[in-house]
């Protein structure tokens, strides 16, 4: 099954309502995601959010870009070839930490 935004088929998933298939209460003054205007489900239909549509349409266009600016790594390879590139070692240490640093809070750690 796919859950990508872009490749939903026509098909409708299946449902399991048995017998024991209820949903719990929420706890007073709480919203569900249905009750905050997330998403919507009546029937057949579903309602996708502003985000999400947002979110879709900047993955269609991200993915129309180059992985790879070939200009900047034309003009990186010249520097090296020339001699001329040097490697700030202060700045690429700073950059190690912050990625450290975000990828630590990322974790939870």
């Amino acid at each position: 099954m796919s859950s990508k935004i872009n490749g939903l088929s026509g098909a409708s998933p299946a449902v399991d309502a048995g017998a024991g298939a209820r949903r719990a209460p929420e706890p007073a003054g709480s919203q569900s995601a249905g009750a905050a205007g997330a998403t919507h489900a009546s029937g057949s239909d579903v309602h996708i959010t502003d985000s999400a549509n947002l979110l879709s349409g900047l993955a269609q266009h991200l993915s129309t870009l180059p992985a790879v600016d070939q200009g900047r790594v034309a003009q990186l390879q010249s520097a090296i070839d020339s001699g001329n590139y040097t490697v700030q070692s202060s700045v690429v240490a700073g950059h190690l930490m912050q990625f450290e640093q975000t990828l630590a809070q990322i974790q939870g750690g």
